[in-house]
């Protein structure tokens, strides 16, 4: 039997943090003496009560989570947090319906980086804050946060973690999943600190440099600026969002080697160098095209082309320029990459290296098994066999992407009658990257959609973010059997 008690009695735990979360862009209004500060007190209330009832009413509720109970948490709390985050832009009157505000929110705490916003520099500080945050929570994980504080009220996280990490699961950096999510965040924290100082000396103010390190250490793309990066045409800026978006695209595993001086384990690891490769192969490819097509000169094509890469391999879908201004073959090129995405373990969306890795490998050795049938050739990946089961997940996987992709862009056709326009928002909804092509590209926004497409477009988000099988499975009548 399903344990209702305690799916609410979590859900109302995280509400308690969404609206702890807000208080943060309570006081940014109260320093910049905005009215939005209303807004904020009104939505923080809402979060405590409905949060404290939900608590009060499920106090002698069973502590054991079981695998239904994770799955519909962790589907349930991004849909929760994104309905109670909407209600800063609906109080405050930033956005003009929920519509426009759940999606703003939602693109925000899958991290993808859509909006609907068309005059960013007239919003009020606290409204763009709240707008990073909703990044920065989900970038690493609204579950992986809880991991820290659940075991206080006496509840497992195993199963939560299993659940928000689905497919080909990263490597735990500690046996106890508590301490894991502790040093994950660590390190998230130190990384995004690390970034804001940077960017500070570089020029930005503090208060741009600590929304777009919120937006580069999640992948999410939120800007503080209308025109995104490209406001600052500063190399030492870019760079600097270069190499935290490639960071923020690495496994954090990986991350924790480095800082822990294990450097043989990142240069051994095959994700991490096909993740290198395939960003230097493009970025080559793309360098080529735009100097034999522009008169931009080397180091600034260069920087373009190594700036947009990264920035849609890692999903993070930040812009230094108008890509649909190239080459149609460059454009082309960049949409490709809206099926990579980033490591496995990564706050990057998007099919993943590893999946694209072990696919190709299994490419390669059916057919290799063709040639010499009673040859064993298991896939290998890190020098270790490969589960079949994890390589029929990777199957199922891809074709369940690619028939969303499918099916989802001859359905937005209905809203949007234009192929490109259609096939970019499905594209960078699922990946979770932000722009798209079309009237979506990266000198646009989604605010012309019409408002069924937004909540369609917020599901692809929500599929996208959660990789399918967490959302996918509550519809299965087997899974709720006993």
């Amino acid at each position: 039997m399903v344990n209702f008690k305690i799916i609410i009695r979590t859900l109302g735990i995280l509400l308690l943090i969404e609206g702890f979360s807000m208080a943060f862009a309570l006081l940014v209004a109260y320093i910049y003496n905005e009215t939005a500060a209303a807004a904020f007190l009104k939505s923080i209330i809402f979060c405590f009560a409905t949060g404290g009832i939900a608590i009060l009413f499920t106090r002698k509720a069973s502590k054991n989570l079981g695998k239904r109970e994770a799955f519909t948490i962790v589907t349930l709390v991004w849909v929760l947090f994104s309905a109670f985050g909407s209600l800063p832009y609906f109080f405050s009157h930033s956005l003009p319906d929920f519509t426009n505000a759940f999606f703003e929110t939602m693109s925000g705490f899958t991290t993808t980086g859509s909006s609907v916003i068309d005059n960013v520099e007239e919003m009020p500080n606290s409204i763009l804050l709240w707008r990073s945050l909703t990044h920065w929570l989900g970038g690493m994980g609204i579950i992986v946060l809880s991991l820290a504080i659940l075991p206080i009220f006496g509840i497992g996280g195993m199963q939560l973690y299993a659940a928000e990490v689905p497919g080909p699961v990263p490597d735990k950096i500690s046996p106890k999943i508590k301490h894991t999510a502790k040093t994950l965040w660590a390190i998230y924290v130190l990384f995004t600190l690390a970034e804001t100082l940077l960017l500070w000396a570089g020029g930005m103010s503090f208060f741009d440099a600590i929304n777009h390190s919120f937006a580069t250490m999640a992948t999410g793309g939120f800007s503080t600026k209308q025109a995104s990066i490209a406001y600052w045409d500063s190399p030492f800026i870019q760079y600097v969002i270069v190499f935290f978006m490639f960071l923020a695209g690495t496994n954090f595993s990986l991350l924790y080697c480095a800082l822990a001086g294990k450097f043989k384990r990142i240069i051994h690891d095959e994700e991490f160098k096909y993740y290198t490769l395939f960003i230097a192969g493009f970025t080559l490819f793309i360098f080529s095209g735009l100097i034999s097509s522009t008169s931009l000169g080397i180091e600034k094509a260069f920087r373009n082309s190594l700036f947009q890469v990264v920035s849609i391999i890692t999903t993070t879908g930040f812009a230094t320029t108008d890509y649909l201004t190239w080459l149609p073959s460059l454009t082309v090129l960049l949409f490709a990459l809206f099926f990579f995405g980033g490591s496995a373990g990564s706050t990057g969306g998007g099919l993943k290296i590893m999946r694209i890795v072990i696919l190709l490998k299994n490419s390669y050795y059916e057919l290799r098994r063709m040639i010499h049938p009673q040859a064993v050739i298991p896939v290998r990946f890190n020098n270790h066999s490969v589960d079949q089961k994890i390589v029929t997940n990777v199957l199922a996987f891809f074709i369940i992407y690619f028939l969303t992709f499918i099916v989802g862009v001859i359905a937005f056709t209905i809203f949007e009658p234009n192929l490109d326009t259609a096939m970019g928002a499905v594209a960078t909804s699922l990946g979770n990257i932000g722009p798209g092509l079309g009237s979506v590209g990266p000198a646009e926004t989604f605010s012309h959609i019409h408002p069924i497409g937004k909540w369609f477009l917020s599901l692809l988000m929500l599929l996208g973010r959660l990789e399918f099988f967490t959302v996918l499975v509550l519809f299965s009548p087997s899974f709720w059997k006993n």
